[in-house]
């Protein structure tokens, strides 16, 4: 069902866009950037510029605080991996231990 779902919200994501794309297609717009105009510029090119501009950026942002949280989150299960192995020793699996760590 979520396949089913997520196939429809593409067919309708592209759709729209195509729709969009359609019916502005003959709209020019003036960018101007701050150091840089450009004149008749698609009103189509402009807003998928920048959609696709946008993804990149939070793509960016997003990068810095996954790494950080993946750092926090490997550091975290290597202490609890650490205090797993100092609390649990089986002794008696004698054949898994030298001859001076036996208890019998």
């Amino acid at each position: 069902m979520n396949r089913l779902l997520g196939a429809v919200g593409l067919v309708l994501l592209l759709g729209t866009s195509l729709a969009f794309a359609y019916l502005n297609s003959g709209h020019r717009v003036t960018l101007r950037l701050g150091f840089i105009t450009f004149y008749g510029i698609p009103l189509t090119v402009v807003v998928f510029g920048s959609v696709i501009v946008g993804m990149v950026v939070m793509l960016g942002a997003g990068i810095r605080s996954d790494l950080k949280v993946r750092r926090i989150l490997r550091a975290r299960l290597a202490e609890e991996d650490r205090e797993e192995r100092e609390r649990f020793i089986d002794l008696s699996q004698q054949d898994l231990f030298p001859e001076g760590q036996r208890r019998e």
